[in-house]
């Protein structure tokens, strides 16, 4: 093939598998656009909403192209297996870099058949990625072998694609049917404030948040309720963490908590740690106080004891809540400074955490975005959280299908862990998810409410609690070997076609 035909097919190839992506994500989030111009007004939404709808669709087309290149250099069933992998690749580069929205990954697409996705607790969501594909592949080619061949030899791939199809189906849905719910039974409350996000930090006080959050815990608990949990940010105080047990906050939570012996409250708040220097990428200097301060968005439990315990949300939404990259552009502080904002964003931490209680209960905090981060999740799993206490704020994007994508990804979790999810949003949905992926009970969007529910606080590990997303980072490494072959063709004589 001419060099200058292959330029050619290769512009084609990646203007239409582009187009093609770039409708796809933009349908599929196109609440991203809702939840910026709501805040920032329609002139600046539009281009920043390009950037998700963009990158993502640049990244899947990246494949298509590297897909196509390889094929002139290798046969069609090591082409396939650089799509697959080039595929995969990229989508777990979306989950691992400084810019990362894993919300678009093949396998999470499963989330609303989860009936279909029990396998998930060996192969995580990559192996869902890794089914859609190749089952297409087989599908294209059973398509174009049957107008082609004659007799038998016009179902062989056919065959072999329902096989492929079935087979994963079949062994999900005898897990399903034969799956049991595992662990002692635990009486949990859920909240549901529904407090406006664009008025709860500047124009209702954190003591009537506060007011509202345990009126509404009362009203439903138990004698033996042992867990409640609240959603992101329902307490925006901007306590100091060193210093929280003189705040009017503790004292406030532990008079609520002290009428339930065994209680123990997992609720979101907006606190801060104060530094003399500048310990962490995402501290900011306050020129007044001659201090770094650090403002996280944070998991806190408390009990009836003085203890009390922190996470700090970790996956930042890049720049909203992170600047990507901030040691590279920590040269830009002192603008960014100027700005009122930093390089920094958010703080964060560099491990996922477990909250224990005073019963040795051990519960895996996830902020919000968080919960699209199967590995992430399954540490904490693995280091002993026995269920997982999601707190998030969804009414950020307001009344659109995000926050119902958001509520399916639990599910997910759930099913790759075998445990328990507790969903706590400020405005809906909030949920109790089993072991399987079955969403048991859920409040309606916008609603002022709380749920209750006993849940089962397992030990058991899975496979992909033990081995993380082994599968993805298996096919990275293929994807790299293959497109070695692309700059190196002038050693690999061209195959005809």
């Amino acid at each position: 093939m001419a060099n200058q035909e292959v330029k050619k097919r290769g512009k084609r190839v990646f203007l239409a598998a582009g187009l093609c992506f770039l409708v796809w994500n933009t349908a599929s989030i196109y609440w991203v656009y809702n939840a910026i111009s709501a805040y920032n007004g329609a002139a600046v939404a539009l281009p920043v909403s390009l950037i998700p709808f963009g990158l993502g669709a640049l990244l899947m087309t990246f494949a298509f192209w590297l897909y196509y290149r390889l094929r002139i250099y290798v046969n069609k069933t090591m082409a396939y297996l650089g799509l697959i992998s080039f595929y995969i690749a990229l989508e777990y580069l979306q989950q691992s870099w400084d810019l990362a929205f894993p919300w678009m990954t093949l396998g999470n697409g499963l989330a609303g058949m989860h009936q279909l996705a029990q396998w998930y607790d060996h192969t995580g969501v990559y192996g869902g990625s890794l089914w859609i594909l190749l089952s297409n592949i087989l599908a294209f080619e059973a398509i174009k072998q049957f107008r082609s061949d004659t007799g038998l030899a016009r179902v062989k791939i056919l065959c072999i694609w329902v096989l492929i199809l079935v087979i994963p189906i079949g062994i999900s849905l005898n897990k399903y049917y034969r799956a049991a719910e595992k662990g002692t039974p635990s009486n949990v409350v859920v909240v549901q404030p529904n407090i406006d996000p664009y008025q709860k930090l500047e124009f209702i006080p954190p003591a009537e948040q506060m007011s509202i959050l345990t009126h509404l815990s009362d009203s439903i608990a138990q004698v033996n309720t042992e867990y409640f949990i609240w959603p992101e940010t329902a307490i925006p105080s901007y306590d100091d963490e060193e210093r929280i047990r003189q705040s009017v906050t503790f004292t406030t939570l532990q008079n609520f908590i002290s009428k339930y012996k065994n209680g123990t409250l997992i609720t979101g708040i907006e606190s801060t740690r104060f530094y003399p220097e500048k310990k962490t990428l995402s501290a900011q200097y306050d020129a007044q106080r001659n201090i770094f301060i650090d403002h996280f968005n944070t998991a806190m439990q408390i009990e009836n004891s003085a203890n009390v315990q922190f996470y700090h949300k970790s996956k930042l939404v890049p720049g909203v809540e992170k600047m990507p990259f901030p040691k590279v552009f920590s040269f830009l502080d002192g603008v960014f400074a100027q700005l009122g904002g930093a390089v920094g964003g958010w703080g964060w931490q560099d491990e996922p955490g477990v909250l224990y209680a005073q019963s040795g209960i051990g519960a895996a905090p996830v902020v919000c975005y968080e919960s699209l981060w199967g590995d992430w999740i399954g540490k904490s799993v693995k280091e002993g959280a026995q269920f997982i206490a999601i707190i998030t704020n969804d009414g950020w994007w307001g009344n659109t299908s995000g926050k119902d994508q958001h509520m399916l990804y639990a599910k997910l979790r759930a099913i790759e862990t075998h445990r328990d999810v507790v969903r706590s949003a400020n405005t809906g949905i909030s949920c109790f998810i089993n072991q399987r992926g079955d969403v048991l009970q859920k409040t309606k969007w916008w609603t002022r409410t709380a749920i209750k529910s006993d849940i089962h606080l397992n030990d058991e590990i899975t496979f992909y609690v033990k081995s993380g997303d082994v599968m993805a980072k298996l096919l990275c490494t293929v994807a790299v070997i293959l497109s070695l072959i692309i700059p190196f063709r002038k050693w690999i004589k061209p195959l005809k076609k």
